[in-house]
């Protein structure tokens, strides 16, 4: 499993998965927020399995 998620993209993957989970917690948006838990497991694990099969790698080189 090689790393294709990196900079930017990780940040914003971990903030919005975070953020739909904390809502789905206090009942603001329901069920529908643990959707939010995706992201954040690609932005912590560095790996996105749908930028894998589109051929997308958002790592610079040198990370």
């Amino acid at each position: 499993m090689k790393s294709n998620v990196g900079g930017i993209d990780k940040i914003a993957r971990i903030a919005v998965g975070a953020v739909l989970i904390l809502l789905a917690l206090t009942g603001t948006i329901g069920v529908w927020g643990w959707i939010g838990v995706v992201p954040l497991a690609t932005g912590l694990f560095n790996f996105c399995p749908v930028w894998k099969l589109l051929g997308i790698n958002t790592r610079k080189p040198n990370q």
